[in-house]
């Protein structure tokens, strides 16, 4: 017998038609790249996003369609998305970050039709959209008065694409498990893999998110994310923010601690949510010129590991709690989130600044468990490590195209890559990674992919690349170089030789010279010696 309750689809534009009927004089508040401070509504952007949506449909996007944005967080860039879902099109979003021939790789296997662009990015993709022949359009983010002069095929601003259509228009309706949007990982383990998420992961991980335990969010809230729309699905606050009604502040272009802190403190946020290197910059700003924070109730930092002094400076200085919180791209991401549960909540001090360096734990909807290489489940005990695999309703089952199937098993479990223990109460702290990535200012870097083009030079026998802790990115690549006998190499000729071939962010911060580089009995580097070898390394510039 089935239950007699109505057959609902959890479709993502159900969420800005529930924050425009319900929250409709909200502020949506957007520092733009044109520079000033932007103001609009729920009820707004929802009307906007129908324009768009049918302004799509007049250019023959179709269901299934993969529209490419590459845009900072905006209320154009936000409205976009949800134009884009409304006629089940599916939005891809691009990191600029990644080297340019890496993009247009992405937007080739997704075949993008279409690409929504900041201003900030137009020399970027003209250099690109020639590589790219599914590219037809090209939308740039302003208005008229803003719009430059560019090669990018069919371009138009979005202000002018956005009035050839009215508003007299109504979404589409599809099942709620069709795609609503795609992300692709860095490529750390060879080619980029694209992630589709489903209309019902995006609404599932938006209710996920804002529970009292994860990020805790109110309509009387409002919440600033600085984590970029492009990285990981935004976080899901796309979705979990309208959802409950709160203020959204965008903060646009300006990632700087001081324009960061201006924004939290004019617009009186109350949630934020970034990578380390983002808050660093603030405290920074702060310890400079003073301030305080006196409406931000607690900060979301993830990316990468928060170290225990950003924590303490947060609490203990400026009256901040901080939620330190874990995902991947494939989690749509949030995994865990590191809220207090009774068993620690009387914590104090060390005890308790040493719990909250943890990762957290998992939501309903998030199963995660520990393995050995056998597949064999391990303890929870806050000790025993090993392989860290999840599976949930919002986790991906498999990635576009099929790749990388080795990390999904029939039971539905995917393999994360990272080594963590759990405690008895459920909290995961990661020991360790599988691969040999480096995660910097909350982004990976492959050291393979560094290694294979240094010894492309001339003069280099062998090459390996380690991360190595760094005070404000948290890692950085360290370069280590075998000569080949009889050259003399130096560091700005490997570096030289790597200009161009890579993204900046990715140039090794330093390259040392060695001898000879250790190796396992099978001819593998050992990433693990050279740890151990350069455990007191410091780079010059830090």
């Amino acid at each position: 017998m089935l239950g007699l309750m109505q057959d609902w689809p959890l479709l993502a534009h159900t969420v800005i038609d529930h924050a425009a009927r319900s929250h409709g004089d909200r502020e949506v508040i957007s520092r733009s790249v044109e520079g000033p401070i932007h103001r609009t509504t729920y009820r707004e952007v929802r009307r906007r996003s129908l324009q768009l949506a049918k302004r799509l449909q007049a250019d023959g996007v179709q269901m299934g369609d993969r529209v490419a944005t590459m845009a900072w967080n905006t209320w154009r860039h936000f409205e976009s998305w949800y134009g884009i879902m409304g006629i089940g099109a599916i939005y891809h979003t691009l990191n600029p970050r990644l080297f340019p021939e890496q993009i247009a790789w992405i937007m080739n296997d997704a075949e993008d039709r279409l690409l929504f662009v900041d201003l900030t990015f137009v020399p970027l993709m003209e250099s690109i959209a020639a590589k790219v022949p599914s590219l037809k359009k090209v939308v740039i983010l302003t208005d008229d008065a803003h719009m430059p002069e560019t090669s990018l095929p069919g371009a138009v601003s979005y202000e002018t694409y956005l009035g050839e259509a009215d508003d007299d228009f109504e979404w589409l309706k599809f099942d709620e498990n069709t795609a609503a949007g795609m992300c692709y990982t860095s490529g750390t383990t060879g080619d980029p893999k694209g992630v589709l998420y489903s209309h019902r992961s995006n609404v599932l991980h938006g209710l996920t998110t804002v529970q009292p335990d994860m990020l805790n969010v109110r309509a009387s809230d409002r919440l600033m994310p600085v984590v970029p729309l492009f990285h990981a699905n935004g976080w899901s606050t796309a979705f979990a923010v309208p959802l409950v009604g709160a203020t959204m502040v965008f903060p646009g272009p300006a990632m700087d601690g001081k324009s960061i802190y201006e924004l939290l403190t004019s617009e009186r946020v109350t949630i934020t949510a970034a990578v380390p290197t983002v808050w660093l910059m603030l405290l920074q700003h702060m310890e400079a010129n003073g301030g305080s924070l006196p409406d931000l109730s607690h900060v979301v930092i993830g990316g990468s590991a928060c170290p225990p002094a950003m924590i303490r400076t947060f609490q203990e200085k400026y009256d901040v709690n901080v939620m330190h919180a874990w995902g991947m791209t494939e989690m749509s991401p949030v995994g865990t989130v590191c809220s207090l549960k009774p068993e620690y909540a009387e914590l104090e001090g060390d005890a308790r600044i040493a719990v909250q360096s943890k990762q957290g734990h998992a939501p309903y909807m998030v199963e995660i468990k520990i393995t050995d290489d056998d597949n064999e489940e391990m303890p929870w005990d806050g000790k025993t490590f090993g392989r860290l695999k999840v599976r949930g309703p919002t986790i991906a089952r498999a990635y576009y195209k099929e790749r990388g199937a080795d990390q999904f098993d029939d039971d539905g479990w995917f393999d994360t890559g990272d080594v963590a223990h759990m405690d008895r109460y459920g909290y995961m702290q990661i020991t360790d990674r599988s691969k040999d990535v480096i995660k910097s200012g909350g982004e990976w870097i492959s050291s393979i992919d560094i290694e294979n083009l240094a010894v492309g030079h001339p003069d280099v026998a062998e090459a390996a690349v380690i991360g190595i802790a760094h005070p404000k990115w948290s890692e950085r690549p360290l370069l280590i170089v075998v000569r080949k006998e009889g050259t003399t190499p130096t560091k700005e000729d490997v570096l030289g030789f790597l200009d161009g071939k890579i993204a900046k962010w990715w140039t090794p911060d330093d390259v040392v010279f060695v001898e000879e580089i250790p190796h396992t009995a099978t001819g593998k580097i050992q990433k693990v010696a050279l740890r151990e070898q350069f455990a007191d390394y410091a780079f010059p510039t830090a």
